[in-house]
């Protein structure tokens, strides 16, 4: 089953972030990932709100958890660790 990807952040360090972004997207693609929201409106009803919302489909949560644990997607994060305050999560997709 495909799985989302969602991830809430803050930035706190924008240029460190953006070689993040520069890297993650490829090592998401790599591994059948597509974002289907980055940034962008969002309503926080409840919870702590973070400013940018992410969102990526994977083919699986296998997929998902493959790219994150992967050398190309450990390499971006490297960049993010200390420049942001983010929660990731990975969801599976009832369809």
């Amino acid at each position: 089953m495909p799985a989302l990807w969602i991830a809430h952040v803050t930035v706190t360090d924008a240029e460190a972030y953006g070689k993040y972004a520069e890297l993650a997207g490829p090592a998401i693609a790599k591994h059948g990932g597509h974002f289907i929201a980055r940034g962008g409106r969002f309503v926080q009803l409840e919870g702590q709100e973070r400013p940018r919302n992410v969102v990526a489909r994977f083919p699986s949560v296998e997929a998902a958890v493959d790219c994150y644990n992967s050398d190309d997607y450990q390499q971006a994060l490297s960049h993010a660790r200390d420049a942001s305050e983010r929660e990731l999560m990975v969801v599976e997709i009832n369809e």
